[in-house]
């Protein structure tokens, strides 16, 4: 078995992260192929080289925006049984793995790659003006969309914080909008700033937006943060510990598919990566992928 290793290198460190990814892996005895991606646009074709040469087990280096990157060059090729997705956390985000608790240090994860630990995962998929897009974690429409633009002009020093100064920085000029929002047998239309679809339990930096989901349930844990704005000064104090779901304010429904239509300036994102803006459909595609754990 070898693994496809897939590197971001401006996550982390600057110049530090391939440095680290070698010893790692060298540390822990797997055999193993690194490809450094030269920008994003490149991750699907290295996906790609990795599949003509044979490989199903893929690990990518960096945050949640980069195994967003290998996850869609992944879900782009042909696969006879699921191939294998494994994170060595080298980013300031790197929320899906808190799911399963796994380490957040590059060198402790890559001990697992030794293992044979995995976890069938189910994914979903976008798809709206901006075409479609797999995703692993969360997708977000409206605010917490809108407030990631924000937090990446932000400082690193920042961290994960970024994600949280973004989403207050950003509500100060972005109101509540009229959406509707069909979700399985579910359906609400009124007022909105936020429109949660959730396969992991973990976004912005730590923040426990989705406790009651499963990533192999086949359903999508959606949340409509409703109108008016205000109500975000309630709500997002208590979303880091998950007990936002019992706010008045938070409307929770589960389903396998969902469509919404919203203005066309409402920002679309996954996985921490601002895909588009506007009208969007998602479902989840079960199994879809092994999760290294």
């Amino acid at each position: 078995m070898t693994w496809w290793v897939i590197v971001n290198p401006h996550a982390g460190r600057r110049g530090e992260t391939e440095r680290r990814t070698r010893l790692a892996l060298a540390a822990v005895g797997v055999a193993h192929e690194v490809r450094v991606s030269a920008r994003p646009e490149h991750v699907p074709q290295l996906v790609a080289e990795g599949r003509a040469a044979g490989c199903g087990d893929f690990a990518a280096v960096g945050g949640d925006g980069t195994a967003h990157l290998v996850l869609n060059g992944l879900m782009a090729e042909p696969w006879p049984s699921p191939p294998t997705l494994a994170i060595l956390p080298a980013g300031s985000g790197s929320d899906f793995i808190r799911t399963f608790a796994l380490p957040k240090r590059l060198e402790d994860a890559a001990r697992h790659l030794a293992t044979d630990s995995r976890y069938r995962c189910d994914v979903g998929v976008l798809e709206g003006n901006f075409g479609r897009r797999w995703f692993l974690n969360v997708a977000d429409m409206g605010i917490a969309a809108g407030s990631v633009l924000v937090a990446d002009a932000l400082p690193r020093f920042f961290g994960g914080w970024r994600y949280r100064v973004g989403f207050w920085l950003y509500l100060a000029r972005f109101g509540a909008d009229e959406i509707e929002l069909v979700a399985g047998d579910h359906f609400y239309r009124g007022s909105a700033i936020n429109v949660v679809a959730a396969n992991g339990q973990f976004f912005g930096g730590g923040l426990n937006i989705a406790p009651r989901a499963a990533v192999t349930d086949g359903l999508f844990d959606i949340q409509v943060f409703t109108g008016p704005r205000r109500h975000a000064f309630t709500i997002m104090p208590r979303v880091p510990r998950g007990t936002h779901l019992g706010h008045r304010g938070v409307r929770r429904f589960t389903a396998a598919e969902f469509s919404l239509s919203c203005r066309p300036g409402w920002p679309v994102e996954a996985d921490g990566e601002v895909i588009g803006r506007g009208a969007v459909a998602g479902r989840v595609v079960p199994g879809a992928i092994d999760f290294k754990i």
